[in-house]
């Protein structure tokens, strides 16, 4: 009934915390900077327990340093889609957890290491998501929510076209926002 009531869709605006988890296989000390930005996710409910997520941002642009030297830019466009279980999908507290894949693609690339030469990185990551969460109803079709993910991000460095190293950026997400049920 509740479902009738307030239709399959959940649309949501989040400000969202990108933290790097930056671990790089090589002495170079590759890391990304963590930033907030804005992000909107679209569920679609199957049941009233099961849903589809897809969560979209605009590119991301993020300064990339070695050893604590900054060495450029690159912009990275990371949607996800996750499969959601809703515990308590009537209740005012719903909370949730979700398992999915994230295809992140990786562009406008502009890294230089001084002295050494021009690095390059893949086009595209594929991995794994997962995350956990709440909704909580403020209003009949309004709630506050709460989520963290983990997404697996990473990436070949090139220098001349040869592999050099490894850098995994595996993000911790942490975002707060608004959704709207229809």
């Amino acid at each position: 009934l509740a479902q009738a009531q307030t239709g399959p869709w959940l649309v949501r605006v989040h400000a969202l915390n990108l933290d790097s988890a930056n671990k790089d296989s090589t002495g170079l000390d590759l890391t990304v900077n963590n930033k907030v930005f804005p992000e909107v996710d679209i569920s679609y409910f199957f049941t009233p327990n099961i849903a589809a997520e897809l969560v979209l941002t605009y590119p991301q642009k993020h300064t990339v340093k070695a050893g604590g030297t900054e060495i450029g830019t690159l912009k990275h466009l990371p949607p996800t889609l996750s499969l959601q279980y809703h515990f308590s999908p009537d209740s005012d507290f719903r909370p949730y957890v979700g398992a999915g894949v994230n295809l992140t693609w990786i562009t406008d690339s502009d890294l230089e290491i001084p002295g050494v030469g021009r690095l390059d990185t893949d086009d595209t990551s594929w991995g794994a998501a997962f995350g956990a969460g709440f909704d909580y109803k403020l209003d009949k079709n309004l709630f506050l929510n709460f989520d963290v993910k983990k997404v697996y991000i990473g990436s070949d460095v090139y220098l001349d076209g040869n592999k050099v190293t490894s850098i995994k950026i595996d993000p911790i997400l942490y975002s707060i926002g608004l959704g709207w049920r229809f």
